[in-house]
């Protein structure tokens, strides 16, 4: 129910936004033919098989036990990120999110962990597996509109699992228990997603990933407030290791001399460095706009990131 109150919930919200911006000349990027398989991948691993896996894995691990492997998700995105899709990093970050994986592990650590049976265990990392190729492949569409995108996945996804769980003899829970789970699926998976797939437009996937790895100790500052706990001692060792790797993502200064290639993609854009392009029909002059548009060849230097426009080689 998670998923596809996600899905329903941005469904309305896209629909409302057609109405209101029936009139606008500028429409968001949506996706195009070549972007359906590496959608249908990242729903396929991170929308199915992942949340599959979570639940076997689940039913036969610790919850201690599960909740450390859960961190890995960070590393395993990373690590696609930079060693399969060849995404660019240096010791800074690697060292950076490597602090912040730490800091959830130890925010998650209750006791020594005791894995159990380990095909449970092996499940849910094979569940991180999954997340991780569906962050990377999602990465690969993220010029397109992330509503789109989000929306898409929750639907198809939420669909899908729903039959899965129909077909092995699951009942639907009760209309309230549904309206609560697909209220917290679409503010806990929905929203969050959007803002997932800006974050990979304009970051790329394994420096989202690192942040978004922040997640449990976000969670757990919000339960100092509303639930009146006490943080203990693993705690502040976690906030430190956070606050340390988040410092070293935030302060990169990654600079040299690049080559863009010719590359031609629709998005919303100025005109800025990289987008000085002329308009073959009438333009009412309003920034940020969006439509399809060539980019030549150029080379210079400048503070960037492996956004949409820098994915060049570094070797």
């Amino acid at each position: 129910m998670l998923y596809l109150g996600s899905g329903l919930g941005l469904l309305a919200c896209f629909m409302v936004r057609a109405v209101l911006t029936r009139k606008n000349q500028d429409k968001p990027a949506t996706l195009t033919g070549a972007d359906l398989p590496w959608l249908a991948g990242a729903i396929a691993f991170g929308g199915i098989a992942g949340p599959v896996l979570l639940m076997f894995g689940l039913t036969l691990t610790p919850a201690s036990s599960a909740s450390l492997l859960l961190n890995i998700e960070g590393v395993l995105t990373a690590m696609l990120a930079w060693f399969v899709f060849k995404e660019n990093f240096d010791r800074r970050i690697f060292i950076g999110m490597l602090l912040i994986v730490a800091a959830g592990i130890l925010l998650s650590w209750e006791q020594v962990p005791k894995l159990g049976v380990p095909w449970g265990a092996i499940a849910i990392v094979g569940a991180c597996l999954c997340w991780g190729i569906d962050n990377n492949l999602t990465r690969k569409v993220s010029a397109s509109d992330a509503l789109q995108i989000a929306a898409l996945k929750g639907l198809v996804a939420g669909s899908v699992n729903l039959a899965i769980a129909l077909a092995l003899g699951y009942s639907l829970p009760s209309v309230s228990i549904s309206l609560s789970a697909g209220l917290v699926g679409f503010c806990g998976y929905g929203l969050s997603l959007v803002m997932f797939v800006l974050a990979l437009r304009h970051l790329g996937t394994a420096r989202t990933g690192a942040y978004f790895s922040a997640a449990p100790f976000v969670g757990a500052v919000i339960s100092l407030f509303m639930l009146g706990e006490i943080p203990g001692l693993l705690f502040w060792l976690a906030a430190a290791l956070m606050a340390a790797g988040i410092w070293l993502h935030l302060t990169e200064k990654h600079d040299h001399d690049h080559e863009h290639e010719p590359l031609f993609h629709t998005h919303a854009h100025t005109h800025d460095a990289h987008h000085q392009h002329t308009h073959d029909d009438s333009w009412d002059g309003k920034e940020p706009h969006v439509h399809a548009h060539q980019h030549v060849p150029l080379r210079h230097a400048h503070l960037h990131y492996p956004d949409i426009h820098h994915r060049h080689d570094h070797s």
